[in-house]
């Protein structure tokens, strides 16, 4: 038995931040190639889930098989020209972590991304965005371990088939690999990303005229703290369902039915709409059910308000999804992996 393998039947209600209590038969710190390759000689026969910071997991039930935590750890500057930087983070490292050390160099290309929770070998998985940046738009190449063989393997950018909130790493890959590492190429002289309204509002309010990526990355936080949970207080993985694209003559006909409907401009005529004021629109907003609920400040973010279990909490999701089709025709996806 592996040193730091734990007992059997864990509880994995410290590792996702829905905090739900679910049942793992064994769960295994990875904080080494070597580790993880002599896990893979084992040969196992149970299924295997890798989690990073669980902060986009759901579990609604108990997981019949291992988990392995990536506990791997380290920034380290790779390599360096006159305009450019390529920052290099180990896969167990804190994204937000990440995102600040790289401020306070100056590296400017993530910090539209700060406070987004979870690990960085996590982030191309789903290819995290907000506020007007994904990370596809900075990766330059990944590292991870072959589940199959044990040998190491590169991904770059197009290998990675990154889209709106997706990767190979959630379909056909999914699964296959464990992330060691990620490399980020980041700019000497950032230029910072203002696009979002909220942004900009604030940046007034403080009277920042020409504002750093640190007056941005103080921005996003101050926005994201005021609108979004606080995991450690109130269980959620941030937004539930993604917003979705739809064709120009839908959303001209919804337009026509609701004047204050939001939108944003998406590729090959379509309109991408925000899933939160769909759900707002649909009144579920502040709507409770139970230990579950959805938050009253940010529609899209689903909460447990204690004791709530992966099940309550998927039945509530489903009843949106239903409900908003019901009233707009349009069909929710959800964001988070549900297991």
């Amino acid at each position: 038995m592996n040193p730091k393998s734990k007992p059997t039947l864990t509880n994995l209600l410290p590792y996702n931040t829905f905090g739900i209590s679910a049942f793992a038969e064994e769960f295994i710190d990875i904080d080494s190639v070597e580790q993880l390759q002599n896990f893979i000689k084992s040969k196992t026969i149970m299924p295997i889930l890798i989690l990073g910071g669980g902060s986009n997991m759901l579990f609604t039930k108990n997981y019949e098989g291992i988990v392995l935590k990536s506990s791997f750890k380290g920034i380290s500057l790779e390599k360096e020209n006159e305009t450019h930087v390529w920052v290099k983070a180990a896969g167990g490292e804190n994204w937000h972590n990440l995102v600040m050390y790289c401020v306070k160099m100056n590296y400017g290309g993530i910090e539209n991304l700060s406070l987004i929770p979870g690990t960085v070998g996590a982030a191309p998985m789903q290819n995290i965005g907000a506020y007007g940046v994904e990370i596809k738009e900075t990766f330059d190449g990944l590292e991870a371990i072959d589940m199959a063989t044990g040998k190491l393997q590169t991904f770059n950018n197009e290998q990675c088939q990154f889209g709106y909130r997706e990767s190979i790493f959630k379909h056909k890959a999914k699964g296959k690999y464990f992330i060691t590492s990620v490399t980020f190429k980041l700019n000497k002289n950032p230029k910072v990303n203002t696009s979002y309204g909220d942004i900009k509002a604030l940046l007034t309010e403080w009277h920042i005229d020409n504002p750093t990526i640190v007056d941005v990355s103080n921005a996003i936080i101050k926005i994201r703290q005021s609108k979004l949970p606080n995991p450690a207080l109130l269980g959620n993985a941030g937004s539930f369902f993604k917003n979705p694209v739809i064709d120009s003559s839908h959303f001209e006909i919804l337009k026509k039915e609701y004047q204050d409907i939001k939108s944003f401009p998406s590729a090959k005529g379509k309109v991408k709409i925000p899933a939160a004021w769909l759900i707002e629109k649909a009144g579920w907003k502040g709507k409770r059910i139970g230990n579950i609920g959805v938050h009253e400040k940010q529609a899209l973010v689903l909460v447990n308000y204690g004791e709530g279990t992966g099940k309550e909490v998927i039945d509530l999701a489903y009843k949106i999804i239903d409900s908003v089709i019901e009233k707009f025709g349009i069909e929710l996806n959800t964001e988070v992996n549900i297991i």
